[in-house]
Order: C-alpha cells, then structure tokens, then sequence
C-alpha cells in the first residue's frame, strides 16, 4: 500500500453492517468464554480476569505497535476486551458485592469520563482519530470499560421480568432505534455510534447466557466451551469472509 493511502488511515475498522455482526457475535463470545474461564474451570473471576486482562494488555500494546490496520489482531484484542469485561462485571457485581445496578451505574460513569476525558484531550471522540497512541489508548480503555458496563446491564435487565429473551428483544430494540435515529434524523453520528457500540455489549452478554444458563432459568443449557468453539469459528469465517477495511481519517457515517 503506498505510503500516502496508508497515512490516511487509522488502525481500526470501518463502520459497516459487517462490523456490527461480527462485534455482537464478539460480545457473545466474550460471555460464554469468560463463564467458561471463571466456572467452568471453577479459576473464579479474580483469576479469571488476570488471565484476560494480561492478554488484552499484551494485544493492546501490539495493536499501538502495529503501523497499520490488521483485521485479525483487532478482533483479536475486542474479544480479549469483552472476556476480560465479563469476569471483571461478575467480580465487581458478586464478589465485591456492589450488585448489578451498583456496577451498571459505576461502570457507566466510568465510560463518560473517559469519553469526556478523550474529547478533552484530543478534541474528538471519533474513530477517525485512532491513528497515534494517544488516541489508541483512550479507544481501548473505552471500550473495555463498555464492555463491562454491558455485562453488568445485561445481566440486571435478565435478571428482572425480561428474561434472557425478553432482555435481548429490549436491546436488539434499542439498537434497532438507534439505527433509525442514524437513517432519519440529524444526531450526532459519533454520539450514536459509542451509543450502539455500548448496547451491542448487553445484547451479546444476554444472548451468551440465554445458551449456557440452565433450562430452569431460561437458558438452553449448552456447553460453554462449546458455544465458545462455535461463536469463535463463526468470528473468524466472518472476518475472512467479509470485506476488512481501515476506518479514513476523515469523518466516517458510522463515527
């Protein structure tokens, strides 16, 4: 690729129908993995989350090393993100006793204040600037405390009247809404973009559970490492299967 193609694009993907699917089967992903790392293997979900945040650590830094854009390391580093997002909710939320709308709410000041403090220190919040550490930084630590956010909402709404079902319904809704607001009105495309980004987490945690809880709870009670196995093989199919492009610096639809 010649050096002023390069130059003008950043280290993550572009914001397409594409993106979406493989970003939910991700979240669902990271669910039934992190189940299967912290009971499953009866590891907990203080080990577990050393375990996946060590290895989000380890990919973020080659995603900031790397010069360019590279489909199977990013996808790589999102799913470490999700995995390491579910123990780290379960931990928060079980272990240390805080409970899901103690964490939800935590968790989800802890995304506005690194969006607020990202936009503070570079200007934008946009994926368009995910090009120099700084800004890869910011996108990571964002999305990592998204996804834990996700898993705590998730598993709150679940945990009430909705269900496993009835919560992916609200959700998938909710998504479905903020495609509308994208198609027919003027709202800020990278508001609504961090808006679905946030919400795609909760959806893949409930789905996650809905196929490894047990059927009394609503589940259907499926092997974890063996959803784990499908939804991977689904992931990796997807991303060889569909086209994988860098997000332009310039503004992007989607962010």
């Amino acid at each position: 690729m010649p050096d002023s193609v390069q130059s003008a694009l950043t280290k993550v993907p572009a914001v397409t129908l594409g993106f979406w699917i493989i970003k939910i089967l991700a979240t669902t992903f990271g669910e039934t993995a992190g189940d299967t790392v912290s009971m499953s293997m009866n590891l907990g979900y203080l080990a577990g989350t050393g375990i996946f945040a060590s290895l989000l650590i380890v990919l973020v830094g080659a995603q900031i090393a790397a010069r360019r854009f590279h489909p199977m390391l990013y996808w790589a580093t999102i799913i470490a993100s999700t995995t390491a997002g579910t123990t780290m909710a379960d931990f928060a939320t079980r272990s240390l006793g805080i409970g899901y709308p103690g964490g939800s709410i935590m968790l989800l000041t802890l995304v506005l204040v690194s969006l607020a403090a990202w936009h503070r220190a570079l200007g934008n919040i946009s994926v368009r600037s995910v090009h120099e550490p700084r800004a890869e930084i910011y996108y990571w630590l964002t999305i990592t405390l998204s996804q834990t956010l996700g898993t705590a909402l998730g598993d709150w709404v679940a945990d009430g009247a909705f269900g496993y079902l009835g919560s992916a319904l609200l959700f998938g809704a909710l998504l479905a809404l903020l495609a509308c607001a994208y198609y027919r009105t003027s709202i800020d495309r990278v508001g609504l973009f961090w808006a679905a980004f946030i919400l795609t987490r909760p959806l893949g945690a409930v789905v996650g559970d809905f196929l490894d809880k047990p059927v009394a709870k609503g589940g259907l009670e499926l092997s974890r490492a063996g959803a784990s196995l499908v939804l991977g093989i689904a992931i990796v199919v997807l991303i060889l299967a569909l086209p994988q492009r860098a997000a332009t610096k310039e503004a992007e639809h989607g962010a």
